[in-house]
């Protein structure tokens, strides 16, 4: 199981907002401390946002913020939300499924089975989890932007 690197970016961002609570934060100053693509990541922020995990502050001074308490971020929902496609192998998608053993194979079974532990794990974890190394996650991280 490979999560995209969207996925991926969607929570290191909420981790940044989650570490930084106190204040707004701007997508250079994520992008910088992360060292990512500030376009991709407005494409993430943005997305986060619609789903309403992330509010934008408008004006002098305005960036991003969580939306809601570390606590009641589930990171399983994050997943299923921001992840296009669970999909393991081709034969999760019986529409355009074309292996010749599909049905009988007991791979499908099996796989869907670990991506359910998967999920499992991850549903009864919160970002406040994340972020209980905060020192030493702050330590890592410039707590500004780099202009």
């Amino acid at each position: 199981m490979r999560l995209t690197r969207h996925t991926d970016y969607a929570l290191r961002a909420l981790m940044y907002l989650g570490l930084r609570e106190d204040r707004v934060c701007t997508i250079r100053e994520i992008a910088s401390a992360y060292r990512i693509s500030e376009s991709h990541l407005m494409k993430v922020v943005h997305r986060l946002g619609v789903l309403g995990l992330v509010k934008t502050v408008r004006g002098h001074g305005g960036g991003l913020r969580l939306a809601l308490a570390p606590e009641e971020i589930d990171l399983g929902r994050v997943v299923r939300l921001v992840e296009d496609d669970l999909r393991v192998v081709e034969c999760f998608e019986r529409q355009t499924n074309t292996c010749p053993i599909a049905g009988p194979c007991a791979l499908t079974g099996i796989l869907g089975e670990a991506l359910d532990a998967f999920l499992g794990v991850l549903d009864r974890r919160t970002l406040a989890d994340l972020l209980g190394p905060r020192r030493a996650l702050l330590r890592r991280l410039p707590s500004r932007a780099r202009t």
